[in-house]
């Protein structure tokens, strides 16, 4: 058996070095990114109302909206209806329509649900095998969703609405993630946008793929696949566009690169240590010009802060928080060390299973502790994920026709002792800890 699989291991990696290595012909030119289009499911339709949604207002001590104005409004009505937050109101004076179930919580605090941009829970694990080539551009997540899984349930207790469900990192480009939403009944209930992103893992596992790779191999195998994914993406272009008159050959593999290239989903990259995270930058975000989604970014990647600042790149932390610095002989936190940088695109992520969904309050509440912001590192899990996924139109705030996706707590989220008591899903109530809080 073991001369099987290592037969197995050595014509998959073969086949590997032959796809990969083929010419991908000089590079297309650069051309301008489109703007991403947003707010659409996997199939483009509008979202409809699960069942059990119903009409409800919920009344809370404390609103954190997260909206550009970071308004906070105390003792306050959010009236949720299809949904959708229909109004949020102070409470003084608020006439509460007929026919709405009022949920009193008059010592709570009510905030956005939270978002992981990086996720491995979201689906059925066995499900799924990225472990094939050391690129796998056909690899979608999608299949592979199953709502209600025992670990989104729990993500559900820690008030966790939305996440990123990607790959793993043992391959430099392990497909593509899809987003989901920690609610419904079916996959299709759940998905928000597939494909969610490409996932790219620049090193920090890779290298130990069939016997070992350089970082040098494994920079030119990612960028060649990207090249050639692009240049199937321009010549769909042109031919769409009428500057030729040769239709190409479709082809799966590459076909759902095409919204990458048209900035319509990012690339979520697994990435870690100066050097790696600036490839990552360099390579991707300025030279490929994509739309870039730095996930971990741990040790020493702060220190490439002053290459992001100035660009669309966003930076999500990985889980922990901290690393010891040996040239300045003290621990530094990861999302302090970007923001004192000047990096203001900032968020935080579990790499759940790495760390339980549920905990991803408390890896924000270990930023803080390490030196970032309190109210930073609580908007670092609500919108600024949602920015970076390019989905702040539809969630990461409490405001008027945004998808009712908040949390209930006990108080700041980011306060160890505070407790998430209802979870809320497109309006339907997903948790609610008053019927039995689920331990952790």
């Amino acid at each position: 058996m073991n001369s099987r699989r290592t037969l197995r291991a050595i014509i998959g990696g073969a086949l590997s070095w032959c796809v990969l290595s083929a010419s991908a012909g000089d590079a297309p030119q650069e051309r301008e990114p489109k703007p991403a289009r947003q707010d659409r499911t996997s199939t483009g339709a509008p979202v409809r109302p699960l069942a059990g949604t119903q009409s409800r207002a919920f009344r809370v001590a404390k609103v954190v909206t997260m909206d550009e104005h970071d308004k906070v409004i105390n003792d306050a009505f959010v009236l949720v209806r299809d949904g959708k937050i229909e109004s949020v109101m102070p409470a003084a004076g608020a006439k509460i329509p007929e026919g709405y179930a009022v949920e009193d919580f008059g010592e709570c605090w009510l905030v956005p649900g939270l978002v992981d941009c990086h996720d491995h829970i979201g689906g059925g694990t066995m499900d799924l095998n990225d472990m094939v080539y050391l690129a796998n551009p056909g690899l979608n997540t999608r299949a592979a969703i199953t709502a209600n899984n025992d670990a989104v349930t729990r993500a559900r207790c820690g008030g966790v609405t939305t996440v990123m469900f990607i790959p793993g990192s043992g391959t430099n480009i392990s497909g593509f993630g899809t987003i989901a939403k920690s609610g419904g009944d079916t996959p299709e209930q759940a998905i928000v946008r597939s494909p969610g992103s490409l996932k790219i893992a620049q090193a920090g596992n890779p290298e130990g793929y069939f016997g070992g790779n350089a970082r040098n191999f494994m920079n030119w195998n990612t960028r060649q696949t990207l090249l050639k994914a692009r240049a199937y993406h321009e010549a769909w272009e042109a031919f769409e566009q009428g500057r030729s008159k040769v239709k190409p050959d479709f082809d799966p593999i590459w076909d759902d690169f095409r919204g990458l290239f048209r900035r319509e989903f990012p690339i979520t990259v697994h990435t870690q240590i100066y050097q790696v995270v600036m490839t990552s930058i360099e390579m991707l975000g300025k030279g490929l010009k994509l739309w870039v989604v730095l996930d971990h970014s741990e040790f020493d990647g702060w220190r490439t802060a002053p290459l992001i600042v100035g660009t669309d790149i966003w930076v999500i932390c990985g889980p922990r928080g901290f690393f010891y610095d040996r040239t300045l002989n003290r621990l530094v936190g990861f999302a302090a060390g970007y923001w004192k940088h000047g990096v203001r695109r900032v968020g935080i992520n579990t790499d759940a299973p790495v760390v339980p969904q549920e905990e991803l309050f408390f890896q924000a509440t270990m930023h803080c502790w390490f030196g970032w912001l309190p109210y930073e590192g609580l908007k670092g899990v609500t919108a600024m994920p949602a920015r970076a996924l390019g989905l702040y139109d539809r969630l990461g705030s409490i405001e008027s026709k945004k998808d009712a996706d908040f949390g209930i707590w006990t108080g700041d989220p980011l306060d160890p002792r505070s407790a998430c008591m209802m979870t809320v899903v497109n309006g339907r109530i997903e948790y609610d800890g008053r019927t039995g809080r689920r331990p952790f």
